[in-house]
């Protein structure tokens, strides 16, 4: 696993799916959504826990409601969960001034639904630690959504704030993963089918058969 930048998280709530990926030390950290959480017929914590014996050391837990409720969650399962947890809130008001509160409480701070430099700018001052640029829902809406990651980067670059990292989300091909880094992301996010297909390409499959077959050649000589 990294320690700095160019880290690679899988979004999921399949702990077999993490367990199997996470033994490769290629994978940094987990995020997870009520949606997932609910398509894997599990309980939150539940699978939280898991995660943690698993061995991840970052993952993302979402909090819901208005400020006062995701300050109190927040730091609920920071308690139980301790350095692993990371929250996860939306970039409104309440979010960012629960972002605020738990920052100063040296909590980590994911925030989310971030589709514009000018919010990225407010979760940075909140003290956010991570926020999400969502890449897919950005271009669904006939926008950049990898531009929005250099948007982002090149502001903090200019400002030199480097507090709070880029985690390029909704990542829905491999490619965009190669370009979210390039264009100044920290961190992706991406769902299994991505990662998985990151291993393949048509010339490496060729170039294996190739030497398959001039080994297979070279043993008969």
């Amino acid at each position: 696993m990294s320690s700095g930048n160019m880290r690679i998280f899988l979004d999921t709530a399949d702990t077999d799916i993490i367990r199997e990926h996470f033994a490769t030390g290629l994978i940094d950290g987990v995020t997870t959504n009520p949606s997932l959480i609910r398509k894997s017929g599990r309980k939150h914590e539940e699978v939280y826990q898991e995660f943690k014996e698993i061995g991840l050391t970052d993952i993302s837990m979402e909090v819901i409601g208005n400020a006062e409720n995701m300050i109190s969650e927040g730091k609920r399962l920071h308690k139980k969960f301790g350095k692993v947890a990371t929250i996860k809130v939306p970039c409104t008001v309440d979010g960012l001034l629960a972002c605020k509160e738990l920052a100063e409480n040296n909590i980590r701070v994911n925030v989310t639904l971030i589709f514009s430099p000018d919010q990225a700018i407010l979760s940075a001052k909140a003290g956010a630690a991570y926020v999400s640029p969502f890449v897919g829902r950005v271009d669904d809406n006939s926008f950049g959504g990898l531009c929005l990651i250099k948007d982002i980067a090149n502001v903090y670059a200019k400002q030199n704030w480097t507090s709070t990292k880029i985690l390029a989300a909704s990542i829905r091909n491999v490619r965009d993963v190669g370009r979210a880094f390039e264009y100044g992301a920290n961190i992706c996010t991406i769902p299994t089918k991505v990662f998985e297909g990151m291993y393949n390409h048509i010339l490496t499959d060729a170039g294996l058969k190739q030497f398959d077959i001039d080994y297979a050649e070279s043993i008969k000589e």
